[in-house]
């Protein structure tokens, strides 16, 4: 199998990078940036200051600040709008995953037009686009290195994964001094969302020489300061090293693919608006356990990385001290189950066929070691519920 290997052309790393912008869009030969992002960043000042620095660098900036948490295609328009009356020339995306996610998609719809279902998988996207720059305030989504962006269609409430090269953006900024004021909860959640990402590469049918690197080493950081980030926000060891985790987590599953926890997870958050981190979380132990058998070297491995096995542990043993220590650390950061998450029951039930169907429509669950049935996805959403 050959393996297609992309990264961002260029990445700068490391506490105050942000202040590089100014920099990256000269470089970039850009003029017309419009900074992608939310409320809070417009509201904490942050997005002020980065315009600061883009009017430094002699560019004219403009702020959309209309995305949504999980954006969805009627959440676009109003952004394609901004991109235009700009007469943008680059698009940064600045805040967590879902900022992120919309600057690509603005960046290919602004450019190639048509709607974000065309664009959805098995497509893969190489067309025209906007040069997208990402600055990721969170550690846990990896969209600053990923060719992907996951947008909801209201239509059908699918949210549907868009791959492709134009989505991957050309320049990121990760600077983990950003991070510093994630609560606890949102820590967590992106926390656990990264170590999914890097167990997924690491696992998945696609996996390769490089992307196997990037996430063995991901999972190793992660093993030693999530819980540390967790519990001291202010840790500034761990929070810097839990960024690194990250990009290198979504480089890994950027270049491997994801398997069947993100495919299970993307219809939970369309139907039920739970946070994607949170739903990759809720899935993640049973998942695990349910895929071991189809790669119990490659799972012994991964808990070997994270701290919790020994290197002389066989196979087997090892494999189940990962579950162990998956389900201890989603206790320790009190992961909800769908159930004490406030999901209604007979809804969630009633719901299964669907996501079952939307979640092997996705492809990712034919990435895993266990590739399951759509009978077997439903009793995986029953069992965790």
């Amino acid at each position: 199998m050959v393996a297609n290997i992309s990264f961002p052309r260029f990445l700068k790393l490391g506490a105050g990078a942000v202040e590089e912008l100014g920099s990256v869009l000269t470089d970039l030969d850009v003029q017309r940036p419009l900074l992608v992002t939310d409320k809070f960043m417009v509201g904490n000042g942050s997005a002020d200051r980065l315009l600061k620095i883009i009017e430094a660098a002699g560019k004219h900036g403009a702020v959309f600040s209309e995305t949504v948490p999980d954006p969805t295609t009627a959440s676009l328009q109003a952004g394609v709008d901004a991109v235009l009356a700009h007469s943008a020339d680059v698009i940064i995306g600045f805040g967590g995953g879902s900022p992120m996610d919309t600057a690509k998609a603005l960046a290919v719809l602004t450019k190639q037009g048509g709607e974000m279902r065309d664009f959805k998988a098995p497509r893969v996207y190489t067309g025209p686009a906007l040069p997208i720059v990402a600055i990721p305030t969170t550690a846990g989504s990896g969209s600053e290195a990923t060719q992907f962006t996951i947008i909801t269609d209201v239509a059908t409430d699918e949210k549907m994964l868009c791959p492709g090269l134009s989505f991957l953006p050309i320049a990121s900024i990760v600077d983990s001094e950003l991070t510093m004021s994630m609560p606890a909860r949102l820590t967590a959640d992106t926390g656990v969302d990264a170590l999914t990402h890097a167990i997924e590469a690491y696992v998945s049918k696609k996996a390769n020489p490089i992307s196997d690197g990037l996430a063995l080493s991901a999972m190793r950081t992660i093993g030693r300061y999530l819980l540390r980030a967790y519990r001291d926000g202010s840790d500034r060891e761990a929070r810097e090293n839990m960024m690194h985790a990250s990009t290198q987590a979504g480089m890994a599953f950027s270049n491997a693919s994801v398997c069947l926890v993100h495919g299970m997870s993307r219809p939970i958050g369309a139907h039920f608006h739970v946070a994607h981190g949170l739903s990759n979380a809720m899935l993640l132990p049973a998942i695990t356990a349910f895929s071991i058998p189809g790669a119990p070297a490659r799972y012994a491995e991964c808990a070997r990385q994270l701290g919790a096995a020994e290197r002389q542990d066989s196979d087997e043993h090892a494999s189940a001290k990962l579950i162990e220590f998956i389900d201890t650390l989603c206790a320790d950061v009190e992961v909800p189950s769908p159930s004490t998450y406030g999901i209604d029951k007979a809804r969630w039930d009633e719901l299964i066929p669907l996501m079952a169907e939307q979640a092997l429509a996705s492809g990712s669950p034919s990435n895993n070691p266990v590739v399951p049935t759509a009978d077997e996805i439903a009793e995986l959403y029953r069992r965790i519920f």
